[in-house]
């Protein structure tokens, strides 16, 4: 059952403690399994909140056994830094953006192509579906673990100092901090912006010291790293949709006795679920909370940036990188509309 936004932001304060790891008196020895889990989202993010009541979860449904240590906040360093760590077994979990895991495994990012998804419901019929189980094959290609349910970060939004963008002629040269992410960067190329790639921990300072004049991320995450207070505009672009695979390290997995990994994949699937209505509803909720604290919104028609897409050749050139197999299954589950 989704938070209400006031039930989110209190329950924050008692569960998104930084790196303090749920500890019952009931259980005085040490875990048997200890796993680290980063992420690089704020304690306040319902990420963060849920994986915190999937921690206490697991520790209560294993006895004891099984403790989950959330760091969030890229406590453990950034995204790519994360990634390696995760692949040597430094990190045992850690949730990761498709379009940002991309840079490992180039076809994660087919659910960030510009543009793709009206609304929710065709995000979670392609990412439940058969999309969904083509990219967890890929990953797990690739010598990762990954679990069922795909968690949601949202819609991405467009964020300026300067103007508000309503067309794509408004992103003509205009400096934009964009993911790590090469069809990130292919794509604002193609609608003629200036990406630059910046760590989302340095971002704040980068749009207060005028390096970039932009930024582009879902609002639930504008809203916690205060972006407004150095972004006038809000343009509600929704030109990708962001979301997060919750990554485990094989060897570690591995480990685990098999009554215990249904337990705790189970809780972080649930947590998975939960997060999603959570972070819709905070999203649904965050233009009227941010437009008091000054951000203008505005709603710019798609449409006009997908012809620029579609005539730059941006969504041939993916498709071609995607290949037809992919591609033909992100057209079916957008409904079309790419090529």
């Amino acid at each position: 059952m989704p938070m209400s936004r006031r039930t989110l932001l209190k329950s924050t304060a008692a569960s998104a403690m930084v790196a303090s790891p749920f500890v019952s008196r009931a259980w005085a020895q040490a875990a048997e399994f200890t796993f680290k889990y980063a992420n690089n989202a704020p304690a306040s993010h319902p990420m963060n909140v849920r994986a915190q009541e999937a921690a206490k979860r697991i520790l209560t449904e294993t006895n004891g056994r099984f403790d989950l240590k959330v760091f969030p906040n890229n406590q453990l360093g950034g995204d790519s830094d994360v990634l390696g760590q995760l692949r040597s077994g430094a990190v045992e979990c850690f949730s990761l953006s498709p379009l940002i895991l991309s840079t490992l495994i180039p076809s994660a990012s087919i659910s960030g192509v510009g543009f793709a998804f009206a609304d929710y419901p065709a995000v979670w019929k392609a990412l439940d579906g058969d999309l969904g189980a083509y990219m967890r094959a890929q990953i797990v290609k690739a010598g990762l673990v990954v679990m069922d349910k795909v968690w949601d970060n949202g819609f991405r939004q467009i964020t300026t100092s300067t103007k508000p963008i309503n067309t794509p002629a408004d992103l003509g040269n205009f400096k934009l901090r964009v993911l790590s992410s090469p069809i990130s960067t292919s794509m604002f190329k193609a609608l003629g912006a200036a990406p630059t790639t910046i760590s989302f921990a340095e971002t704040y300072s980068s749009l207060q010291t005028k390096v970039t004049d932009g930024q582009e991320n879902p609002l639930a995450l504008i809203s916690a790293a205060k972006f407004y207070e150095v972004q006038k505009y809000c343009s509600l672009t929704s030109h990708q949709w962001d979301g997060y695979w919750f990554l485990v390290n094989r060897r570690a997995w591995d480990r685990v006795p098999a009554p215990m990994k249904d337990i705790v994949s189970t809780a972080i699937n649930d947590a998975g679920m939960a997060e999603r209505g959570d972070t819709a509803t905070l999203n649904a909720s965050l233009a009227t909370e941010l437009g008091t604290k000054g951000m203008t919104f505005n709603k710019p028609d798609q449409a006009p940036f997908r012809d620029v897409l579609r005539k730059s050749g941006f969504y041939e050139e993916w498709k071609k990188k995607f290949g037809d197999e992919a591609w033909g299954l992100l057209v079916k589950a957008s409904n079309g509309g790419l090529d």
